[in-house]
């Protein structure tokens, strides 16, 4: 096997780990805070697909499609929390968990109705379809690397965020004890709002991004859901650098499996999150919470 093979099977393991690491994040953020398992994630993840190709099927404008992505999940993950998942808040997990299960379903209808059951083909921008040489051994989509700078860039932004501003520290603070700041007069239903709003908003950027790499379908995300959930298990739930890692481990065990040995393929995260929660039960960075 070639330094070459391995050094693109690499870095096509970072990408698809990016693409992990954006619905994890999502996922944990939403958990850590409101404690609720979304299983619609994967849904928005689509539909954050779906409104990108839309948006750039009429504009013809990508990054026009990357801005109304986040933001159609987004607008739409506020609507969830407001009129459906809050009425939850304070009863069994399962309540929530189940609630999101079917809402998953109902959205893959929906878009079955509108658009059909059939892939849709998108591509990347010409500027970003071409080959980058890297360390001048070896040619990468520039997509990819996109891919890649754009999930860095969010993840800077979020710890910027959450470590920096005010609004940030009411979240952290709400995870590790929501009584202590309601009792200093904050509306914890309106942080509630916000985080499930912009978990959602993950999602979507994540399924534009993902678009022009995976087949656009109404049951896209239902294997990205599943893969996200592992990813957060074996990162610690509540925890963003457990979901950042984990992200990135997983797609590189997928990544150089399919190289050596594409039988274990589609199996491979599933073994790495046994052998973790073996050694962990709790996952890598157990369950305190956002950042931690």
């Amino acid at each position: 096997m070639s330094v070459t093979a391995i050094a693109m099977q690499l870095f096509t393991g970072l990408s698809l780990g990016m693409l992990y690491v954006l619905l994890a994040l999502g996922l944990s953020i939403i958990f850590g805070l409101l404690t609720v398992v979304n299983f619609s994630h994967g849904a928005m993840f689509m539909w954050g697909a779906y409104a990108g190709v839309a948006t750039a099927s009429f504009t013809g404008n990508f990054w026009l499609a990357l801005v109304v992505s986040p933001l159609v999940t987004g607008a739409y993950g506020l609507f969830v929390e407001r009129a459906l998942v809050r009425p939850l808040y304070g009863r069994d997990l399962n309540y929530p968990l189940l609630l999101t299960f079917g809402l998953q379903y109902v959205m893959i209808e929906i878009v079955r109705i509108f658009w059909g059951t059939s892939d849709l083909a998108f591509s990347a921008p010409e500027v970003l379809n071409f080959p980058v040489g890297l360390f001048g051994i070896f040619y990468f989509p520039s997509y990819r690397l996109f891919v890649i700078g754009v999930t860095g860039l969010i993840c800077l932004i979020l710890w910027l965020f959450l470590e920096k501003t005010n609004l940030g520290l009411v979240i952290r603070a709400g995870t590790r004890d929501p009584l202590m700041v309601r009792a200093l007069g904050i509306d914890m239903g309106k942080i509630w709002w916000f985080v499930f709003g912009m978990g959602s908003a993950l999602a979507g950027i994540a399924g534009i991004l993902a678009a022009p790499i995976r087949s656009v379908f109404p049951e896209m995300g239902l294997a990205m859901l599943v893969e996200s959930f592992v990813v957060v298990v074996v990162g610690g739930m509540g925890s963003l650098k457990g979901a950042i890692l984990s992200g990135i481990i997983m797609g590189e065990a997928s990544a150089l499996t399919t190289l050596f040995y594409p039988q274990m393929a589609d199996i491979v995260i599933f073994l790495v999150m046994a052998v973790v929660l073996l050694i962990r039960p709790s996952g890598l960075f157990g369950k305190s919470g956002l950042l931690e």
